[in-house]
């Protein structure tokens, strides 16, 4: 007897070995319609699958989220199914399952056109209509590598020809379209009923540019229509708050062929910038940092002792001079222990918090810069917290309260956290691992913080929280991280006296709320659609007269305004005041001022708010106090 037991404990025997589909069946009709895989101890596999041995299983289906992978993961081969159809000179490549859907990469003797997009889109719905079985075939390697040679498959022969020699490999055929593939698969054509071809784009083979160039079909899918609609609409709605319009449109900022992946920063976006930077400043002063500010270029010889020389190398911008190698740092980290290698430290100066705006520079790869969420030059709100290991804990509580109020300030109230684990790649012993991943977990659980397991995505020195923000829209931004490290102090020889008169390590917790702030900006930029809160606008307030018979008036506003710490813009020209008005609400701004001879003789403002909504005649002082008061408490 072969028993099986299901995820609410029940056990089911059966007398022989028997496929997961079975399994499903003799639970129900309902299940087994809805059946896409299963997961057999733990690993995902086709309903054909068969189960020779007692094993716990799970039936998947589109609810679940190993069932979307199996839809995108069928749906990419679908896509390839109609592209051989339609274009049978095409030779297919590969296939991934990507964030929100899949692309495929084909070699065609000419370029794909929308028109084609189409043409396949629509033969995929026909094919899927078929309902064609999806069926799995094992070949030894050799023999897999003749067949996709004997019909003209070149690109899959190379894969395949890549393997070890000796090992199998898998095929799975629908209809007369045959692909290699690990699997698994929905059982059938007709589970695909959800998806949408994206766009075109192009590919080196291999991504090696010396390599031909590829054609690359991305495509979205999706386990319901109100899924597939939701997304398309989200993406609708991204386009529309694309910080990169948006910065062009409010003339915020540009990028320049001149410094690829390098911001250049106009009045109104550096002011912008200021008043992140200025808040943050404020937070350092009022939760104990001490401000620091560390060298561009460092020696590598710094950066061979900290590790990052070996492992992060590729990524750091380098120079010479005098016959020594340097690095443009990429992080602000061995800086700041440097600084505190300065002078005799005691337990006493623990914990000692210093925060930095740290430029630093990656050499991101071009293909991977976008707008100013991806840059090769930024600066970090970088900070870090030597300490004693008995101090972590509350650190981290602390840090986590702190993270929370500054996003709530910024306008997020939805954050995702999740601990990310040692990766393989690393440095530092098991045990130092184990008590920083364990001071950070019982962090989040002190601080009441429901939270994930990123297992083996930490950094190479430590573990560490992930902080991630839910956008309006529903997108996902990871922005804060509190990392515990007890290697970099060792390895720089950082020391402290300690109440014992002998000489101890410091804990090192490497921490940044916003993380970029060109990344935040842009965050931003895309959370509020470029109608900043009125705190952090650029330009809060313009104040527009009529006539030139109130010039003089709306000079003396504008400047009572001013006075009073307000960003404020004067308009004075000879233009119809619905074109300003219309104008200055194109700007997005908070507040326009409109002043007539009404308005002049009661020393009042005609008050139009963001969103077009008219607020009516009010006194400057009533005015005042208004935006102060939205200033204040943060509000839009």
């Amino acid at each position: 007897m072969i028993q099986i037991t299901l995820p609410d404990a029940s056990r089911r025997e059966f007398s022989k070995a028997v496929t997961v589909a079975e399994v499903a069946a003799s639970i129900g009709a309902g299940l087994a319609k809805a059946a896409l895989g299963g997961k057999v101890d733990g690993k995902v596999v086709d309903t054909s699958y068969l189960i020779e041995k007692d094993s716990a299983l799970a039936i998947i289906t589109a609810k679940d989220a190993e069932g979307l992978d199996l839809i995108r993961h069928s749906t990419a081969h679908l896509l390839a199914y109609a592209v051989k159809a339609l274009f049978p000179d095409a030779q297919v490549t590969i296939g991934p399952v990507i964030e929100n859907g899949f692309f495929y990469d084909f070699s065609y003797k000419r370029a794909f056109t929308p028109e084609d997009l189409a043409a396949i889109e629509k033969r995929m719905t026909e094919l899927a209509a078929k309902d064609e079985p999806v069926t799995r075939r094992v070949l030894p390697r050799d023999e897999a590598v003749a067949h996709f040679n004997s019909i003209g498959e070149h690109y899959k022969a190379e894969i395949i020809a890549s393997i070890p020699a000796g090992e199998d490999v898998s095929l799975y055929r629908e209809g007369n379209f045959e692909d290699l593939c690990r699997g698994p698969h929905v059982p059938s054509t007709g589970k695909l009923k959800f998806f949408k071809l994206m766009k075109l784009a192009g590919a080196y083979w291999r991504g090696d540019h010396r390599n031909e160039m590829l054609q690359r079909v991305y495509g979205t899918a999706w386990a319901s229509k109100d899924d597939l609609q939701h997304y398309l609409t989200q993406l609708e709605e991204a386009e529309k708050r694309d910080h990169r319009k948006l910065g062009k449109e409010l003339d915020l900022f540009h990028i320049d062929d001149h410094a690829p992946g390098l911001v250049f920063w106009h009045p109104k976006g550096w002011t912008l910038w200021q008043g992140v930077e200025q808040y943050m400043r404020k937070v350092y002063q009022d939760n104990g940092y001490q401000e620091v500010k560390g060298p561009q270029v460092i020696d590598k010889t710094l950066w061979e002792k900290t590790g990052h020389w070996d492992k992060y190398r590729d990524n750091m911008f380098t120079t010479e001079s005098e016959k020594r190698e340097y690095a443009l740092k990429p992080m602000n980290c061995p800086g700041h222990i440097l600084i505190f290698k300065q002078g005799i430290k005691s337990y006493r100066d623990l914990p000692l918090r210093y925060g930095e705006f740290g430029q630093c520079h990656r050499n991101e790869p071009s293909g991977g810069l976008h707008g100013i969420m991806r840059v090769r030059g930024f600066t970090q709100d970088d900070g870090h917290i030597f300490c004693t290991e008995e101090q972590i804990l509350k650190e981290c509580v602390d840090y986590t309260t702190l993270l929370q109020k500054v996003y709530t300030d910024f306008g997020f109230k939805n954050i995702i956290y999740k601990v990310a684990t040692r990766p393989e790649a690393r440095i530092g012993s098991d045990e130092s691992w184990d008590k920083a991943e364990n001071a950070l977990m019982e962090s989040l659980r002190a601080s009441g913080c429901e939270f994930e397991i990123a297992p083996g995505d930490g950094a190479f020195y430590g573990p560490k929280i992930e902080y991630t923000l839910k956008d309006a829209i529903g997108r996902q931004w990871q922005c804060g991280t509190m990392q515990v490290d007890f290697s970099m102090p060792e390895r720089l020889d950082a020391e402290y006296v300690g109440e014992d008169g002998a000489r101890h390590r410091p804990v090192m917790l490497h921490r940044a709320i916003v993380g970029s702030l060109e990344r935040f900006i842009g965050i931003l930029i895309e959370e509020h659609a470029g109608a900043l809160p009125t705190w952090l606008a650029p330009m809060q307030v313009s104040v527009l007269n009529i006539t030139d018979s109130q010039a003089d008036y709306a000079r003396e506003v504008a400047k009572t305004l001013q006075n009073q710490g307000l960003r404020v813009n004067l308009d004075l020209r000879n233009e119809k005041i619905t074109y300003k008005i219309r104008e200055h609400s194109m700007q997005k701004l908070p507040y326009i001022l409109v002043v007539g001879d009404k308005e002049m003789a009661a020393g009042a403002v005609a008050v139009r708010a963001r969103g077009n909504k008219d607020l009516g005649v009010m006194p400057l002082d009533a005015f005042a106090r208004q935006i102060a008061s939205d200033i204040t408490q943060k509000l839009s």
